[in-house]
């Protein structure tokens, strides 16, 4: 048997569900948003790594050609 439900108890219920998909859209967004950040962060320090490596080998590589002037002048 099914039973009718009064009108105020159908929009209390739409209310209920539009409620409750926007709380679940908001967790998703912020979901999204999370994997964004660390996504964003896991490459800023692949391209700190990469940089600081480079410049690293440009100082041994500038060193070394000084060590090296400095030998034949010795």
């Amino acid at each position: 048997m099914t039973q009718t439900q009064s009108k105020s108890r159908q929009k209390a219920e739409l209310a209920l569900a539009l409620t409750q998909t926007q709380f679940f859209a908001r967790g998703h967004a912020v979901e999204e948003m999370d994997s964004i950040t660390q996504a964003r962060d896991a490459k800023t320090m692949r391209l700190r790594e990469a940089r600081l490596s480079k410049e690293a080998k440009a100082i041994a590589t500038a060193s070394a050609g000084l060590i090296a002037r400095r030998a034949r002048k010795a």
